[in-house]
């Protein structure tokens, strides 16, 4: 008999070992997430996922906290960085008001379309010439294209990129990002840009939703109105871009099976989850206060696993490729403003 039961108390063993080794790096995401939100209170113009990401950048390179990012949080860390990620986009669904996006017009959604499209292979293109290593220059035209750090840990779910990759292409997205944030508003007058308009160059060129918001509304709520819909309307987009890098890899990897011995899915499961969460938010069942606490979580799970990506980040290697990345936002932000612009004006 005490043989029969040694199988289990030693399987119990293994999860408490496990358990053991993760929650470390979980409280420390969590930690960074809370930071992060009270940065954003007292700071409402720092959007509360880019603090996220530049405090895990900030931690992993302080000297005490540094070896306990990369020792005993580090499981957690990267645990946190892919399994909260997965959730908090399925929750980012549920923000999506698909009804609101078709108002705006079928010249607007192909105009969306249009600068979502050049964006990506315009992006994708330009860091392959640069020579830029591994999955970057997928993630990071990935990162222009849809929404930001967001759109980035959906893509490297499927693609399996090396998690340095990751991180180096969050921070620049992020970086470029929030330059966007003070460098935008300046343009509105010498572009000649009416409010409503301005609001749809920002949603449809800006990264992050954060960083819209942050953007659009110096041009008052018309502005900030026209953004946020423009910009769930390129979040709507992240599904079947995500369905089409996981169909690119299938192909690639054909008859190869994950570690677990199971071929890899056609479409991943949060991406079934993040469009099941905006078909459920299309019913109007649900009510504001659910939506509302729905999108606190999603804020707090992107933040904790944006700040485990952050924390992967290392500044001496991301240096070594520093000048070609650099010119790869540049240029990336130049295609988006540009062409987003285009369409903004054939619109109005």
């Amino acid at each position: 008999m005490a043989l029969l039961h040694r199988p289990q108390s030693t399987a119990v063993r293994h999860v408490s070992r496990e358990t053991s080794t993760l929650w470390p790096g979980l409280a420390m995401a969590a930690g960074g997430a809370l930071v992060a939100w009270c940065v954003h209170r007292l700071v409402p113009t720092v959007p509360m996922l880019t603090a996220s990401v530049v405090l895990g950048i900030a931690v992993a390179h302080i000297p005490g906290p540094r070896t306990f990012v990369r020792g005993a949080a580090r499981a957690g860390l990267s645990l946190a960085g892919r399994r909260l990620m997965r959730i908090g986009i399925v929750l980012l669904g549920l923000g999506l008001g698909l009804d609101q996006v078709l108002r705006l017009g079928w010249a607007t959604v192909a105009m969306v379309v249009g600068v979502v499209a050049a964006t990506f292979f315009g992006t994708l293109w330009l860091g392959r010439r640069l020579g830029l290593p591994g999955d970057q220059p997928l993630l990071i035209a990935t990162g222009y294209s849809i929404c930001g750090a967001s759109a980035i840990g959906a893509v490297s779910e499927v693609s399996g990129s090396d998690e340095e990759d990751v991180a180096a292409s969050v921070a620049l997205v992020t970086l470029c990002g929030t330059l966007a944030i003070a460098v935008l508003p300046l343009l509105q007058d010498p572009l000649t840009l009416s409010d409503p308009a301005f609001g749809r160059w920002v949603g449809a060129g800006v990264h992050d939703v954060g960083q819209v918001v942050a953007t659009a509304q110096t041009a008052g709520p018309d502005a900030l109105g026209e953004a946020v819909l423009v910009k769930l309307m390129r979040v709507a987009l992240l599904a079947p871009l995500v369905a089409a890098v996981a169909f690119s890899v299938r192909a690639r990897r054909r008859g190869v099976r994950t570690s677990s011995g199971r071929r890899p899915a056609p479409v991943p499961l949060f991406v079934a989850g993040f469009l099941a969460a905006a078909a459920l938010r299309a019913t109007g069942v649900l009510p504001d206060v659910a939506l509302e606490w729905a999108h606190a979580t999603q804020e707090a799970l992107l933040a904790a696993a944006l700040f485990g990506l952050g924390s992967a980040v290392h500044l001496p290697t991301l240096a070594r490729t520093g000048g070609r990345a650099a010119a790869l936002g540049l240029g990336a932000w130049v295609v988006v403003a540009g062409v987003s612009y285009a369409g903004v004006m054939l619109t109005v």
